[in-house]
């Protein structure tokens, strides 16, 4: 049996209370698809009658059963072209609950549904948050998973879908407010080996200007077919082999998740008043934040402790004469990367003695990679150094196959307090792992120092779109219009501190940078250093008005807060099957 199929993804401009003009409308470019050979098709997040109701009364006359009518229509289609199609519209329950739902119907009729569980701004006002997490629904084409709009934006929706075994996530959106495909949409196949076929909306509906791009994202994040603007149906192709790899960055991640260090996930540290909870009963409070520069500095790595040293010591004193009170620098940058295990050092020793008495002189912390030799263990592990002169160590918890042939495996999380903030440790092939920087921001993190080796493709460009957006939203070219370091900054609402080695000969593409926690803030809060050796600096801002509550969203964290953990069991399971 193939395991290739043809998919498309409908763009589609709904009129608002001209549902027959939207379901016809919907049917001829699902026609169209299935004609031209589709055997799965995706049509946008309430395509059926639009999206930007008032409340309740507004949506009444529009909302239907499941099955009912409307999905009867969809499935004679199906029925008649042998295909899937997935189609958003408003759903009432047996109890007169709206939700706004995603129906996935094949030739049998209905094969399941997904209810939005993340709903954004206007959608409480008139539907209930969805109840049927996190499914995966086994077809002849392949293990389908559905999300609608906002849920992306959760790295636990996406991620237990694939734990599940989705081969292809069906994305429906009513998406706005940046160019797209959105970097979320890409780091979400990315990080997860698997495909994501975006439906997106176009067009201004009561003055909100809906961004489309639908597209097909391949699982190594490669957008491979996209559709700008209008209406229209796109086509392309999925191999149900490729995502059945699971594979990123050529490492098998699922079988390098580590469930025994993610427990936190199913917490809910922000479902408090933050400033009431850290800090409680007088245990480990808040710093209290400050304005600061931050610099991540990329070089490559040699085979000399000392030569590397000086080299830190060189970026540091240009990054000290640029304001910054904190450095980081990439992984293994203090003993080299050709063959960790012989230049292994001690901690505390004489490399990381050099790296306090220089944090010290210049009054600044330093973030550094260093293998790390305990006994007859060796560690791939990374040092803060403070101006006070104590140094904190994090032990790498994540191994790729190559590491761990020579490292042992960290097994605690390290979070340090500085007057610049809270401040988590991850390493490298850590942060391919969504489950790890999430952990540090429920501990309440305002900046994750990554450092970094890391080789491949986890940035990609935008040519730009013809849809307009208003001030100050983007719409020209980016050439780093998807970074996949940023999007785990704004997940989070961190700030994320992302050091990489650059050393282009050896695989290694630096395009290191400090990223702000909020990536639908324009202009970004951001730097990325260009290429070869040097500095990028940013502006990290962990201050608060004189308020109860946060004012600043790296303190107040409102993705951390509209997570559901309730429904995150399956995080901390070991995967039993398709990996």
């Amino acid at each position: 049996m193939s395991t290739k199929h043809k998919v498309a993804a409908v763009q589609f401009e709904p009129t608002m209370f001209e549902k027959e003009r939207n379901i016809a409308r919907l049917l001829e470019l699902c026609e169209q698809a299935a004609a031209a050979g589709a055997r799965l098709i995706v049509t946008p997040e309430m395509g059926t009658t639009g999206y930007c109701w008032f409340d309740r009364a507004e949506v009444a006359p529009f909302v239907e059963v499941v099955p009912g009518p409307t999905t009867n229509r969809f499935a004679a289609l199906a029925r008649k072209h042998g295909c899937y199609i997935v189609v958003g519209m408003p759903e009432v329950d047996e109890d007169g609950i709206y939700f706004n739902s995603a129906v996935l119907i094949g030739p049998d009729g209905i094969v399941g549904r997904h209810r939005k569980t993340h709903p954004y701004i206007s959608e409480p006002k008139w539907a209930a948050a969805g109840d049927l997490h996190n499914q995966v629904f086994e077809t002849p084409i392949g293990r389908i998973a559905l999300l609608i709009c906002m849920d992306i934006h959760f790295v636990e929706t996406a991620r237990l879908m694939a734990l599940g075994g989705a081969d292809v996530i069906c994305h429906i959106s009513n998406w706005l407010a940046e160019r797209t495909p959105a970097p979320y949409w890409i780091s979400r196949a990315f990080e997860n080996g698997c495909y994501v076929i975006e439906s997106n909306r176009w067009g201004l509906e009561r003055t909100v200007q809906f961004s489309g791009g639908s597209c097909v994202i391949a699982p190594d994040g490669q957008v491979i077919a996209v559709l700008d603007n209008g209406d229209g149906v796109l086509l392309s192709e999925i191999d149900l082999d490729v995502a059945r790899a699971r594979r990123v960055l050529g490492e098998t991640v699922f079988t390098q998740r580590r469930p025994e260090l993610y427990p936190e996930l199913l917490t809910d540290t922000f479902s408090w008043n933050p400033r009431d909870f850290f800090g409680l009963y007088g245990h480990e409070p808040w710093p209290t934040g400050k304005t600061s520069r931050v610099s991540v500095a990329q070089f490559a790595p040699r085979d000399d402790t000392g030569q590397n040293l000086g080299e830190i010591a060189a970026l540091t004193r240009t990054a000290k004469a640029e304001g910054a009170e904190l450095v980081v620098f990439p992984e293994l940058a203090l003993t080299g990367l050709a063959d960790p295990a012989a230049s292994a050092q001690p901690i505390p020793g004489p490399a990381t003695g050099s790296l306090v008495a220089l944090a010290t002189e210049l009054g600044l912390y330093l973030v550094c990679g260093i293998a790390e030799r305990e006994g007859d263990l060796v560690y791939n592990s990374a040092c803060l150094a403070a101006p006070d002169g104590t140094i904190s160590v994090y032990r790498k918890t994540h191994l790729t196959a190559d590491e761990a042939s020579w490292a042992t495996v960290g097994d605690d999380w390290t979070v340090v307090d500085t007057p610049i903030g809270r401040i988590g440790l991850l390493i490298g092939h850590d942060a391919s792992f969504p489950e790890a920087g999430r952990v540090l921001a429920l501990r309440g993190c305002d900046l994750i120092a990554c450092s970094a080796a890391i080789k491949g493709r986890f940035s990609s460009s935008h040519a730009g779109t013809e849809v307009g957006q208003p001030t100050p939203i983007p719409t020209g070219p980016d050439p780093h219009h998807w970074h996949h370091f940023r999007v785990r900054a704004g997940e989070n609402n961190l700030f994320f501190a992302f050091a990489n080695v650059v050393d282009p000969e050896r695989g290694y593409s630096g395009l290191s940078g400090v990223f702000g926690p909020d990536t639908f803030a324009f202009p970004r809060r951001e730097a990325i250093a260009a290429g070869g050796t040097g500095l990028a600096t940013a502006l990290v801002d962990t201050t608060n008005l004189d308020s109860v509550y946060p004012t600043n969203v790296v303190r107040r964290k409102d993705l951390v807060s509209m997570r559901m953990p309730h429904s995150y069991r399956g995080l901390v399971k070991a995967v039993a099957n398709n990996y």
